[in-house]
């Protein structure tokens, strides 16, 4: 049994989206992973329920990790070192906000994080001397990867995985976004595990799918085996749909405000800029062209990140 400290609201629902589904004319469901709870959600919560386990186990007294200026992963990183009393120290890739914090950030602050700014390309150095920092100063801390995606966190959604199907759902296509790749890695191994047959498809959000796929596979292979699970996993089944990529990472565009806008419109149901905006974008575009037969059932898997729809930099282009 892999050690598991449960603060998650789970399982998340599964809801029809009926007014969407006739829009788009597919049938299209919704699982809810913007409801996990911590500090307004998302799926990096499920991972830390593993890392957190771990953190704990060695001693920690201090989480680290790094991404984004808006990062979901790190607003919800700081979220739990605040719930269990530790430190944390986030290295966020980008430029300081002149006009100061909005979106994530701004919770990342009031969640008490400490910031440490760098560029892009410095932030794996940048990392790795933060943690030796903080190491040589006593603060026992414990280093949480990009987007908490390692076997320990992957492990969670492969869990998930198997909550799904034990909600009853059994759809034909499981759509997300993809990035950093711990929730496409477990997903695909709860369906291995499972004997779940459908299709899993990241659409990603700043990659090609010719870099990820062996990444992805080698960290599912990896996952299944922190889980005890004798399998192994080949690029090539690993679904990855990199035509939705635009103007890069983090920047939204008028398919990405036409899929918030659409979701809002419809169902009441918020997205974000970077990562379910362009997923949701990805699949209206694959509903559109016909990808989905009308036979068969699409679920979406929000993962959350609504908050940066706050951010200063999204909400002045939102409605341009």
């Amino acid at each position: 049994m892999i050690p598991r400290i449960q603060f998650a609201n789970l399982p998340t629902p599964v809801e029809a989206l009926p007014r969407l589904s006739a829009a788009l004319g597919i049938h299209l469901l919704v699982k809810r992973d913007d409801l996990t709870d911590l500090a307004l959600g998302g799926n990096k919560t499920r991972k830390l329920e593993f890392l957190l386990a771990e953190a704990q186990a060695h001693g920690a007294r201090t989480l680290i990790t790094a991404g984004a200026v808006q990062s979901n992963h790190c607003r919800q990183t700081a979220a739990a070192a605040a719930r269990f009393g530790l430190g944390c120290i986030l290295v966020l890739a980008g430029a300081q906000p002149a006009e100061g914090a909005s979106g994530n950030l701004l919770l990342d602050q009031i969640l008490g994080a400490e910031i440490v700014w760098c560029q892009g390309e410095e932030r794996t150095a940048v990392l790795q001397q933060t943690f030796d920092q903080a190491w040589a100063a006593g603060r026992r801390p414990y280093l949480i990867p990009y987007g908490g995606s390692n076997p320990i966190g992957a492990v969670a959604y492969a869990y998930a995985l198997e909550e799904l199907l034990g909600q009853g759902v059994t759809p034909d296509w499981i759509v997300f976004p993809s990035s950093s790749g711990g929730t496409q890695a477990g997903l695909v191994v709860g369906a291995r595990r499972s004997g779940y047959a459908g299709r899993i498809l990241g659409i990603s959000v700043d990659e090609p799918a010719s870099e990820m796929q062996p990444r992805l596979a080698a960290l599912a292979s990896e996952t299944a085996d922190r889980l005890g699970f004798k399998a192994t996993f080949s690029p090539e089944e690993i679904l990855i749909n990199d035509h939705y990529l635009g103007g890069g990472y983090g920047v939204m565009g008028t398919p990405e405000r036409e899929a918030i806008q659409l979701f809002a419109r419809n169902e009441g149901l918020l997205l974000d800029p970077v990562y379910t905006g362009r997923a949701a974008a990805g699949l209206i575009d694959l509903a559109r062209q016909g990808t989905f037969k009308p036979s068969e059932t699409v679920l979406f898997w929000h993962t959350g990140g609504t908050p940066a729809l706050f951010a200063d930099s999204y909400a002045r282009l939102l409605l341009a």
